[in-house]
């Protein structure tokens, strides 16, 4: 019987590191797909000679300069918010948490606006260039932490689920007013930087950005690692998680400071980008069929890449000259695995 269970928990073994391997090589090929294929069509015996030689084309500016820059952007942004969309999940034991249906994103959206928008009679669209990206950074920051904060204090409060998710769009309603007042008072030129932000993309980063963001979600996700433990142990619920030394206040700070990075980076300089972090949680859950975090964190790692690197790829509308907003394409592929979870929620409630 000893035997059995031993050789039943190797085959599970073997079936999780099958599954993570299976997922990072679709990763790597999602990610060649991506810089590969785009709205102008470049072969690929040229995209070869272009990375080997190194020559000065426009073949060499648009892989270079432009596609991979774009590639590792989308990785990180998925990377990013589902590893968030996980922790929220299980901080607030909230099947729909995540930093965009919880107001995460527009609190970070409110700190930027804060900035451009709220200085606007001090500052120009120059010298807010000055000010550098680490300053957009912690505006954005500072807004998802503010939410966060918020959000946290109700779910003590409150533990009924429905209500929560309820005054977290609400939240998110009344932050979107108050930008739009803000954008009424603002200068004009101010207002323009502040539109062009809002319109931000995966392609709009430079590589200064993306070597914020970089330093910034890799500081996010070291402070993830860390709550592995805690966040298996609360999961069997507080109570139980404290007779087992874990300290919840603790818990939840470092969930705060690394949703707080992770949502509130990506938000800065791509823009809110919805449903990911919701979404590939769940997608995670029921392909690895576990609830263990050690398993988690990896599986929504290579799955939010993986899911961001697709939506990167059909927003580029291959062989078209027409590129659709990736936010668009985010919310088509996770709007349906909201509607299965509320669906299978109340199957079992």
């Amino acid at each position: 019987m000893v035997n059995t269970n031993a050789k039943y928990r190797l085959s599970g073994r073997n079936r999780t590191k099958i599954l993570l391997l299976t997922i990072f090589l679709l990763t790597a090929l999602l990610f060649s797909l991506d810089i590969i294929l785009g709205s102008v069509t470049i072969k690929l015996k040229d995209i070869f000679d272009v990375l080997l030689n190194k020559s000065d084309s426009e073949i060499y500016s648009v892989i270079v300069k432009f596609r991979i820059p774009k590639a590792i952007t989308a990785l990180l942004v998925g990377v990013s918010l589902s590893v968030s969309g996980l922790q929220m999940q299980t901080i607030f034991r909230n099947p729909m948490a995540g930093p965009y249906v919880l107001g995460i994103s527009s609190g970070a959206s409110l700190g930027v606006a804060v900035l451009i928008l709220g200085f606007s009679d001090y500052f120009t669209a120059k010298s807010l260039e000055l000010l550098g990206n680490w300053s957009l950074a912690a505006a954005s920051w500072a807004g998802a932490g503010i939410v966060m904060v918020i959000i946290m204090l109700i779910s003590i409060k409150i533990k009924d689920i429905l209500a929560i998710l309820i005054l977290g769009i609400m939240l998110s309603g009344g932050i979107s007013s108050i930008v739009s007042i803000m954008q009424y008072f603002s200068s004009e030129t101010m207002l323009k930087s502040y539109v062009i932000w809002t319109m931000g993309s995966l392609g709009n980063v430079s590589s200064e950005q993306l070597e914020v963001m970089a330093l910034c979600i890799a500081a996010g996700l070291i402070i993830s690692i860390f709550s592995l433990k805690m966040l298996n142990a609360i999961l069997l619920g507080e109570t139980y998680a404290e007779t087992l030394g874990v300290n919840i206040k603790k818990a939840r700070i470092l969930v705060f400071v690394s949703t707080s990075l992770l949502a509130g980076t990506v938000t800065a300089f791509c823009g809110p980008v919805g449903f990911i972090g919701i979404a590939v949680p769940h997608i995670a859950r029921m392909i690895f069929k576990t609830s263990d975090h050690r398993v988690l964190l990896p599986s929504v790692i290579f799955a939010g890449a993986s899911l961001m690197l697709i939506s990167d790829i059909i927003s580029q509308l291959p062989g078209s000259e027409r590129v659709l907003p990736v936010n668009a394409v985010t919310s088509l592929i996770g709007i349906p695995v909201v509607i299965w979870v509320i669906l299978k929620t109340r199957k079992y409630a």
